[in-house]
């Protein structure tokens, strides 16, 4: 098995469809979506409904905060431009798709995995693991060896010894690292549709389980035109700018 893991794709068509192409080229047979399908870009619609379509066709998925966010309303702490483009993407969803993003688990275990978009200890609280302290929090509350997350847009790698010695790194694209089951493993795949850590090409991940591989990969993908769909949509034109920074 081949699993693809996709997250943070923020309505970003041109990313969306680079790393789905690209997963297909490499044999990805399985797909995981780690939350946040709307919100910052301008296609919202058709990214929930590809993602529709690939769940009744057995992928996985899970809610993202921005996903929420549309069903549920905004919350306080999201900042001006993120409850602006909320607010507008509620607009752009028809009831179906509505209610395929309120019906998103919040968290999801298969293939001896669990899934989630935030975190193992508390995923509805959408608190961020952003280095070791969380990354433990996070590994403690759950037996599963791997654990898949969304949410911070830069992807990383941690894993916990028996012993209970945790590490980091942050991966090579196109370097295959091996993930023994013996160990405990937070994976960010980092943002497929929205990534901020300086590299504007498009975040995914490739997971063999019975090889115990990881792969993390990088895919450039029009950027252009993803932004000026934003600028022509009317959305905060930093939003469409940052884009192109990878910030």
């Amino acid at each position: 098995m081949k699993l693809a893991l996709i997250t943070d794709i923020h309505a970003n068509r041109e990313a969306f469809e680079a790393c789905l192409d690209e997963a297909q080229r490499l044999g990805a047979d399985r797909y995981a979506f780690l939350g946040d399908f709307v919100g910052y870009g301008a296609d919202p619609a058709w990214v929930v409904e590809r993602v529709r379509a690939l769940v009744a066709d057995g992928a996985i998925a899970v809610r993202g905060n921005h996903d929420e966010a549309v069903v549920r309303g905004v919350r306080e702490s999201m900042n001006s431009d993120a409850q602006h483009v909320v607010e507008w993407t509620r607009g752009q969803l028809d009831d179906g798709q509505l209610d395929f993003l309120s019906r998103l688990p919040y968290a999801m275990e298969r293939y001896n995995s669990l899934f989630v978009h935030a975190n193992a200890y508390a995923p509805q609280a959408w608190e961020y693991v952003t280095g070791r302290s969380e990354a433990v929090h996070s590994l403690h509350a759950t037996t599963a060896p791997y654990t898949f997350a969304g949410h911070v847009h830069e992807p990383q790698l941690y894993n916990l010894s028996g012993l209970g010695k945790i590490a980091d790194f942050t991966p090579t694209p196109g370097i295959a690292i091996p993930v023994p089951a013996h160990r405990q493993w937070f994976v960010l795949p980092g943002s497929a549709g929205q990534p901020r850590d300086g590299n504007p090409a498009a975040c995914w991940a490739l997971f063999e389980p019975e090889r115990s591989l990881l792969t993390f990969h990088r895919v450039p993908y029009d950027i252009d035109t993803a932004a000026d769909k934003i600028f022509a949509a009317g959305l905060p034109p930093r939003l469409g700018e940052r884009l192109k920074e990878g910030l």
